[in-house]
Parts: structure tokens; sequence; C-alpha cells
């Protein structure tokens, strides 16, 4: 059955992989994959190398950028029905669990796009079902297995480390301590350490930029920053508010069950996740990857009250609850044709399906107004990358661009006295240049309102200092 839910999971997102176009991240990361490093000021390198892998392979292909993340959230869906297992559950329960998380919005979201979130969820559910595991079985030696995976983990997403510092303070706080006084969390958190240790000393080289980045996401710069009152309301829609209640039974049967109490550390591990994303200004979805437990164990006791309940209105109950989950996909997945989506509130309610559309058709207009010889110089990493994805068949440079991993790859060259800049405000410019003038305001003739709709263009000449003098004046995190 964990097989059958699985497929199901991938067969969807593969369908769909190639429809609207590139996400502004997957084309940064494509750039970045050009740039081969251990760390960039916004991520580990595993997505950036992963992008350059694929698209030596498969030059060109979005569908091919997107069949890992799609195999990905098809292991995340059996990894559920695994969890389930281990806390009991039978194969109705299973199916319960990994069925929930499959037509899950984030599940669904991340699948769909190559991103880090994608690869951080799928970390974040094995290291749960290892550490579960761990906990039931009494295998000290799995420790060293999942500071295996904790060290993959981390050179995807740095989130992998609050995970593993929120369990190690649930167990703390609830048990069995017994555990920390073995050296076998010790040395998986030893292995761990050596594998995520290259990253770290690239960031410290650095200036250490991610916490930069952090700040900025914390006082809401990210295009998918949410204000923290709103943090725990996000939660319901991570996975579907229709579904929500058998993940809150699984966190309070964390709580209370007497049955449970050798895993009670899981329970304190959401809690202070919750607590510190909310102080440090967290993203909601950065919790998503500890519904795959919370639903593993809230799905046995589900199953219990429906057996006890088998009334017609229960199954109506359920069935329903299932089928108005699967409306996600609308919301997550590019079902509705490109030329009808401005008519709907998909982009309002999911920001990146608006980061999807309208790239070529930026790069064509950028190109239009391009003069042989000129800079094309961009205020964000998705313009950018649009450039360098689309623009040499059309004549264009790379771009440059302040803009997170770009800044430090480089200002444009001394003597570049001509400029097209894309995205800025004139004035920012004219701090710059003797002169700038509006060449033209990208449209992507889709009337969806993304970042990029009516960005200005301008031509620019006689820049008033040295490009080494002035690059520091275009960095932005």
């Amino acid at each position: 059955m964990l097989a059958l839910i699985a497929g199901a999971e991938f067969f969807v997102l593969a369908a769909t992989a190639s429809q609207y176009g590139y996400h502004r991240d997957e084309l940064y990361f494509l750039a970045a994959g050009q740039h081969l490093s251990w760390g960039y000021p916004d991520q580990p390198p595993f997505v950036p190398a992963l992008a350059r892998i694929i698209d030596s392979v498969a030059p060109g292909s979005l569908f091919a950028l997107r069949l890992p993340s799609a195999l990905a959230a098809a292991a995340v869906v059996v990894i559920t029905g695994l969890l389930a297992r281990e806390f009991g559950g039978g194969r109705g329960a299973q199916a319960l669990a990994a069925g929930s998380m499959a037509i899950g919005a984030f599940v669904l979201g991340s699948g769909h796009l190559l991103s880090t979130s994608t690869f951080d969820l799928l970390a974040w559910t094995a290291l749960l079902w290892l550490i579960v595991r761990t906990l039931r079985t009494d295998n000290d030696w799995l420790w060293l297995v999942t500071g295996f995976v904790a060290g993959l983990g981390l050179l995807d997403s740095n989130l992998v480390g609050f995970l593993v510092a929120a369990v190690v303070a649930g167990v703390l706080i609830a048990g069995p301590r017994r555990t920390l006084r073995t050296p076998w969390p010790w040395a998986g958190g030893f292995v761990a350490a050596v594998m995520w240790a290259p990253y770290v000393v690239w960031q410290a080289r650095h200036g250490w930029p991610q916490l930069e980045v952090s700040r900025a996401i914390a006082a809401g710069r990210s295009g998918s920053s949410q204000p923290r009152w709103l943090f725990i309301p996000y939660q319901f829609g991570l996975i579907s508010p229709f579904l929500a209640p058998v993940w809150i039974v699984g966190l309070v049967q964390l709580f209370r069950s007497p049955r449970l109490r050798w895993c009670r550390s899981i329970g304190w591990a959401y809690v202070v996740l919750t607590v510190v994303f909310i102080a440090t200004g967290g993203k909601a979805y950065y919790i998503a990857g500890m519904f795959a437990v919370l639903l593993a164990v809230g799905a046995q006791p589900t199953v219990e009250w429906m057996k006890r309940n088998q009334s017609t209105l229960t199954r109506v109950a359920v069935g329903a609850a299932f089928v108005l989950s699967t409306g996600s996909a609308i919301i997550t997945l590019p079902l509705i044709p490109v030329h009808s989506l401005h008519n709907t509130p998909v982009v309002d309610a999911n920001y990146d399906a608006g980061e999807t559309v309208g790239w070529p058709t930026y790069v064509r207009e950028i190109a239009s107004v391009y003069r042989p010889g000129e800079v094309i110089l961009t205020s964000n990493y998705g313009e950018a990358g649009a450039v360098g994805r689309f623009g040499g068949a059309l004549g264009l440079p790379e771009a440059f661009s302040g803009q997170t991993g770009y800044w430090y790859w480089g200002p444009p060259p001394e003597g570049a006295d001509r400029v097209l800049a894309v995205g800025f405000d004139h004035g920012t410019l004219s701090d710059s240049f003797e002169q700038c003038d509006l060449a033209v305001r990208l449209d992507n003739h889709l009337d969806v309102d993304n970042d990029e709709q009516r960005a200005p263009v301008w031509s620019c000449s006689r820049p008033k200092q040295s490009w080494v003098d002035m690059w520091p004046r275009f960095r932005d995190t």
C-alpha cells in the first residue's frame, strides 16, 4: 500500500514537472552550480551541485531538474508510513499517515520544485524515523547512521541542526536521559559535524553571511515570509486543515499516552522548535518535517476511532476530509492553464506559483533594448539567473547582480561604462551613474502579478566611481 501511495505521488509530480517554467530559485541554483563551492551566503552546497549534475546530463530539461524532488517527496510518503509502523500502527494507520502526507500542501509544493526545502523535508523525515526507531529498540549503534544522515541533511539545509538540537532538548526534558550518557549519540554528532565542517569553514571565512540572510528573513524581506503571529495558524495549512485533527491527536498522544512515554521527547522537540522559530522570525514551513511523525502517531488512534464509530457519517466525514484536502493541489501544482492564472487566487495564495511565470518573456524584453557592449546588472538573482539561462540565444552576456551568491562572483569589469540595469529604482541608480533613462518595463503579457511584473529596465552611463568602489553599494542579501 505504501508503494502504491508513493507511486501515485511521484506520478502526479512527474506529470506536472514541466508545466509553467523555472522558479527564480531554480535559476539561481543553476547559476550557483556553475560556481561550485562548499558554501554560499544563503545555503550549503548540495542543491547547486545537484543542479549542475542534472543540467550537465540533461541540459535545459525542466523535467529532469525537478525529477529528484518528485523522488524525494515519494520517499517522504514511504517513511511516514514506516513511522506509523514504529508506533504500532497497522496497515490502515500506515496508509492513513502516508496518504495524509502525500496530499499535504507543503509536500506537493516542495516536491514540484527543485529546492532546499524538498530535501530538508526528506532529511527531517528520515532522521525522525531513525531517532524513533533507535529510541524504541535501544539499538544505540543506529545513532551513527543518524549522524551520517544528519550530516547529509546539513549539506542541504542548516535547519537540520535545529531539529537535532530540539530532539536533544526534548530528551533532556522528558528522557530517556540514559541515551545521552552513552557515547553513541555523541559519536553520531561527531560524524555529522565532520561532514558539515567544510560549509562551516566557508561561512567563517566569509564573515558568516548566513546570519545576515537569516536576519533579513526575520525582518520579512523574503517573498514567502509571514508575520510571527501567523506561524501557528499556518501550521494548519501545511498538510491540510481538514486532516489537522490527525496530527493534533498525534501531538496530544505524545504528551499524554503512557504507552508513548519512551518518545515523549519528540513532542517536546515540536514545542521547542515552534518557540525558537517564532522567536527568531523563522518561516512557518521550517517545521514541516515534524508532521510526518505527528501524523504517524495520530494515525492509529484515528483508525481505532473509525472502527468504533462505523457509521455512514464517520465514513463520509473521513472521505470528505481527504477529498477536500486534494484541493491544495490546485494551489500548489501548475494545474490551471497559465493564460488563465491571473483570473484565479492561486498566485495570492501561493507566492511560488507566480515566480515560475514569465522568465523567457522578460529576457526577450531585456534583449529588445540591449545594446552591444553594455553590462547587464540586475537587482536580484532571479533576473540574473533568467538572463543566464535564456539570454545566450538572444545575444546577451551573463548578468551581474549584488544579491546573495552573485555578489561574491564579482563586479562588472573596470571600464564598463554603459549598463542595462534591471529592476532598480531610479534613486538607487542615480547615486552611481551620471545618467539613467527608462528603456522598458517588463511585462509577462499574462497579467500575472509576480515580483518582476512592471519592473523597470534602465539604460545607464558614466559610472561615478570605479566598480570596485561601487560594488558594496549593490550588495543585497
